[in-house]
């Protein structure tokens, strides 16, 4: 889960407040108001990229519904079918027959389900050893592959270094200690293993409710500390 708080934090997303708030969804677009800002996002609007992305956050909410019982806590299924949907967004072909809707709605199921399949095979820990995630060609990807490789796609890898390196620092120098705690018991960073806001809220003594808020403005904290960086 950690991999996708960098995605959504580099990504530079807004919507923090609707993983933590799925009620508050803005309504679906029309089709004729989909290819306007389509267009203006294939144009290099990086705004209409933004407002694509916020009014399909339901079908993100409707895709992942179906896989709440399988063991990811509600949360982290819209933060991940989230991640589904800014690829999406990214790399739809505006001249395509298909609306911008199923072509997300399978890469929402395709973001939720290669996380499940990762998670029958990961320990909940991290370490350098152990997968994170999997590369552009489907190939597992450790830490220790990210921090000490010499392939062709060290481009990337280094960008990925560097990324995690600026988290770090943005979590110490920004977040105060319980923001922290919360954010790496939420997303798996460090020495804690990946929680639910509710399993967070017992091992602290406190509400959901107040766990969300933690974490929603730790959010906010990062993504203004994260972007000066951002090219």
């Amino acid at each position: 889960m950690w991999l996708y708080l960098l995605e959504l934090l580099f990504g530079n997303i807004f919507m923090v407040s609707y993983v933590s708030q799925p009620t508050s969804f803005p309504k679906p677009l029309s089709q004729a108001e989909e290819e306007l800002y389509v267009k203006r996002w294939e144009a290099g609007d990086e705004e209409a990229r933004n407002i694509l992305i916020e009014h399909n956050m339901r079908l993100v909410a409707h895709v992942v519904k179906k896989y709440q019982s399988r063991g990811l806590d509600n949360d982290d299924l819209i933060s991940i079918g989230t991640v589904g949907l800014i690829k999406a967004v990214n790399t739809y072909n505006g001249e395509k027959k298909s609306r911008l809707a199923t072509y997300a709605a399978r890469c929402i199921e395709n973001e939720v389900l290669m996380v499940l399949r990762a998670n029958r095979k990961l320990q909940n820990e991290v370490s350098l050893q152990e997968p994170i995630g999997f590369d552009r060609e489907g190939n597992e990807v450790s830490l220790l592959d990210i921090l000490d490789s010499s392939d062709e796609d060290i481009t990337e890898k280094i960008d990925m270094k560097y990324r995690i390196k600026k988290l770090y620092e943005a979590m110490r120098h920004s977040l105060r200690p319980r923001e922290k705690r919360v954010i790496c018991m939420r997303y798996g960073i460090g020495a804690y293993q990946e929680e639910t806001q509710k399993e967070i809220a017992k091992t602290l003594g406190i509400s959901r409710s107040y766990v969300s808020r933690i974490e929603k403005k730790a959010m906010k904290k990062l993504l203004d500390a994260l972007k000066p960086i951002e090219g």
